[in-house]
């Protein structure tokens, strides 16, 4: 593989920069900068020159072909963090021959050496991307190799019936032992259960990758904008006593003890002789049918009963001004009454949906599971040459979902969505 670099770390001024270079003679190169590197796996303070320049002083660590994130030889230049140094160490690298590494360039490497199976890749980009202690305990499993380790179980399975059907076929003169097709229906029989499990947890899982819409309605005027930005603790929305001032849709996302969750504050629901504010009006009815929650607020505790759903909240506003509101889900925007409260209602509101989230969080690996499921559905009464092929089918299915086979459709999707350097 031809020889890439790039800066690990966040670009930017910082306390120190990491440049990572991967390929056939990284370690060579690494050398003609920074001199003899006896030891794998350990770090040697070392100048850094371009030929007798010296461009600065860096921790240097190598790591042998097979040993490394990449499977390639790979070595790191732990340098001080301005930006004019990585650049100059750039600029050294590609002098040597190197390259600037692509979006995910690194990542497909470990991919494409063994290191790492797809779902690990997507457990990985879920990692870089995530905003809350959920989503990164979600993704920390996929990336530690949860799904592979599950998936090697179930296809376990799977060996062992279809070795059971095959001893059918081929030994179908001799003597089996009746209890052999028993056997092999009990292994699928339990095998559909768990993957009915994991492909019923995948709605809640993908939430929870994903993060929650809530959209919050009301008529004009009840203080929808107000309570978006008391949630923000900043001015997010325009406020004003004239009807109708919001019309397109604001987003507030924020982390919600660990939950991702999109705040949507919509325009006041009512017929309108504007075409520009009935507009906002359609759009916010279209979001708010599609958002996983919606905040009915009023002053009144009244519901849109055209956009009401099972598990939907009613919220009483304005309680500043009349404190004989106060009531279960009342709050005040201007002091602050019933926020907190409010706020975590929503937040179990929430979480019960998810309790029930698998490992699988991607449609990619939930379509595997569903094909898997599907090749060994009424197997009962096929003869042993055409279960024996289905088995194998499913066993493929599985295989798809680690990236072992049919992945190239995926994979410049998958690893362009990763910055430089990883």
């Amino acid at each position: 593989m031809d020889l890439i670099f790039a800066e690990a770390t966040s670009p930017g001024r910082g306390g120190v920069s990491v440049i990572r270079l991967s390929g056939d003679g990284a370690r060579e190169v690494a050398e003609r900068l920074a001199g003899p590197l006896p030891d794998a796996r350990h770090g040697y303070l070392r100048s850094i020159r371009d030929g007798r320049e010296v461009l600065d002083q860096a921790l240097v660590i190598w790591f042998q072909e097979g040993r490394s994130f990449t499977g390639e030889e790979v070595a790191e230049f732990h340098l001080h963090g301005a930006p004019v140094v990585v650049r100059r160490v750039a600029q050294a690298l590609a002098t040597c021959g190197a390259r600037q590494a692509e979006a995910g360039e690194f990542t497909r490497r470990a991919f494409q050496s063994g290191r790492m199976d797809l779902a690990e890749v997507e457990g990985l980009g879920d990692l870089l991307e995530a905003e809350t202690e959920a989503q990164r305990q979600l993704a920390v499993r996929a990336a530690n190799g949860e799904i592979g380790g599950k998936a090697e179980i179930w296809r376990g399975k799977l060996i062992r019936a279809g070795a059971l059907v095959e001893a059918s076929v081929d030994f179908a003169d001799e003597e089996v032992p009746e209890e052999v097709p028993q056997e092999v229906f009990s292994i699928l029989a339990e095998l559909k259960v768990l993957l009915d499990h994991e492909i019923g947890g995948f709605p809640a899982a993908e939430r929870l990758r994903k993060g929650f819409e809530v959209a919050v309605i009301g008529a004009p005027n009840v203080g929808k904008s107000s309570f978006i930005n008391r949630i923000a603790r900043r001015d997010v929305a325009l406020v004003s006593n004239i009807a109708g001032t919001t019309r397109d849709i604001i987003e507030l996302r924020l982390d919600l003890n660990g939950l991702a969750v999109t705040f949507l504050d919509t325009a006041g629901l009512r017929l309108s002789t504007d075409e520009i504010e009935q507009m906002g009006v359609d759009r916010a009815r279209q979001r708010a049918l599609a958002a996983d929650l919606r905040l009915h607020l009023s002053e009144t505790g009244e519901a849109d009963q055209d956009l009401w759903r099972d598990g939907d909240i009613t919220v009483t506003t304005k309680l500043d001004l009349d404190p004989d509101k106060r009531c279960e889900n009342a709050v005040s925007s201007v002091t602050g009454e019933g926020m907190d409260a409010l706020l975590s209602h929503i937040h179990d509101r929430l979480s019960s949906r998810v309790a029930g989230a698998g490992i699988v969080s991607h449609e990619r690996q939930l379509n595997a599971l569903v094909e898997a499921r599907n090749a060994l559905s009424d197997l009962e009464r096929l003869p042993p040459e055409l279960l024996a092929e289905a088995i194998r089918q499913a066993a493929a299915s599985l295989d798809r979902l680690l990236g072992r086979i049919g992945a190239e459709e995926y994979l410049d999707v998958i690893f362009t969505s990763f910055c430089i350097g990883k």
